[in-house]
């Protein structure tokens, strides 16, 4: 699941337009069902229907929470069991069967109602708390399904290696959904930041109010700010790490701030240490007001780039606004923060048998770092290495506290 400020686009109960996007095919598109209902199953479903990808059952755990996506979605709403079941109905060869359809244009495509489609999917999205991401992630790649799991990956380090080695066996067939990876802003600044030369500073920031919905300051969440909000901030200081020629992290040093009534972290300041020696800043928040403010700095002594998320995504390199894509879809943000990208790049990685961009091993290097900043900040706030060395059972609420 996620929290981030502009997927908290209204969604009524009135049918998502399906709108005909202006490149791709209309027809012979995966198969999609919803594994969990809550508000960020509303981003993917509707990039799932702007991409004409027929969304044939939406699960959760109440029949309520169900009921109202599949209504939107014009799906059908099911138990986690029954879609399971779907899935092991299929005939065999799921994912043979997803290239055929794709590449051969064999019979079932997207032109037929979803009341009509046969039972089960090509690509299951899970949205579930993130406890329960690594045990339902493994039962549905068993089951034959590709999976578009939300961040955070999972809640510990032995459940993330779990997932890596459960992808390398289904052939990679498991998308970890840091969708700002696809974001347009985002992959445009990525593809600049290599002339900016060597970087002497890079900050990251994600602010925004607690969220009034959610377990998110739940201990069994598996930690706050930093481990469910901070994971965007985290991955795109990452990229652009990675873009600018800067390495990848080798330490990190993190301050944790509480909140009242809960024992989760509100606030985050991490200082990411890079394999070239740069020092990048990361703040993570629920302490801001009603205002977000999400956005990215990046400069070395030639030149600026500069993101805002929020209102709208805007990019600038040396106080220039860069032209970005026009926007297609109806609902502008699942374009613009990467939700029609990550599912049409996940499908076009499924035809082809590519391991997807964003992988369970970079989940899991996320993860890496995120364990090792709540550690860090057990220890008021030492230097601790990345790839993270200490207990990989534990999560990072329970790092934070000895646990």
């Amino acid at each position: 699941m996620t929290n981030q400020p502009m997927t908290n686009q209204p969604m009524t109960n009135q049918p998502m337009t399906n709108r005909q996007p202006s490149d791709g095919p209309t027809t012979n598109q995966p198969l999609v069902a919803l594994w969990g209902a809550g508000m960020i199953s509303g981003a993917h479903g509707a990039a799932a229907r702007f991409l004409d990808m027929p969304i044939t059952a939406v699960a959760s755990r109440t029949a309520e929470r169900a009921t109202e996506r599949a209504t939107q979605l014009q799906s059908v709403a099911v138990t986690y069991n029954q879609l399971h079941d779907r899935l092991h109905d299929r005939l065999p060869g799921g994912a043979d069967q997803l290239h055929d359809r794709l590449h051969d244009r064999l019979p079932g495509g997207a032109d037929r109602p979803a009341t009509q489609l046969p039972g089960g999917a090509d690509i299951v999205v899970v949205s579930t708390p993130p406890h329960l991401h690594a045990a339902d992630t493994l039962r549905l790649l068993d089951a034959g399904a590709a999976v578009v799991l939300e961040k955070p990956l999972c809640t510990t380090l032995a459940d993330a290696d779990a997932l890596v080695a459960a992808a390398r066996t289904h052939r990679e067939r498991v998308l970890y959904a840091e969708n700002l990876a696809y974001a347009p802003v985002v992959t445009t600044m990525l593809a600049m930041v290599g002339d900016l030369g060597v970087l002497n500073h890079l900050e990251v920031r994600a602010l925004q109010a607690l969220p009034t919905w959610g377990e998110f300051t739940s201990d069994a969440w598996g930690g706050g700010a930093l481990f469910d909000l901070g994971v965007h901030p985290l991955a795109v200081a990452v990229l652009s790490a990675a873009a600018a020629g800067a390495g990848p992290v080798t330490s990190v040093s993190c301050r944790l701030t509480g909140g009242p009534g809960h024992n989760s972290d509100q606030h985050a300041e991490v200082a990411l240490t890079f394999r070239s020696g740069l020092v990048g800043r990361v703040i993570s928040s629920w302490d801001a007001g009603p205002d977000p403010v999400w956005d990215v700095q990046l400069s070395s002594p030639t030149g600026v780039l500069r993101i805002e998320f929020w209102p709208q995504p805007t990019l600038e390199h040396n106080g220039d606004p860069v032209r970005l894509p026009s926007v297609t879809a109806p609902l502008p943000f699942i374009e613009q923060l990467g939700y029609l990208g990550q599912l049409k790049s996940f499908a076009t990685d499924l035809a082809e048998g590519a391991t997807p961009f964003m992988d369970v091993a970079f989940g899991r290097l996320i993860l890496d770092i995120v364990c090792a900043a709540y550690q860090s900040a057990r220890f008021d706030g030492a230097s601790e290495p990345v790839p993270f060395t200490g207990d990989r059972t534990k999560t990072p609420l329970q790092l934070w506290h000895g646990n």
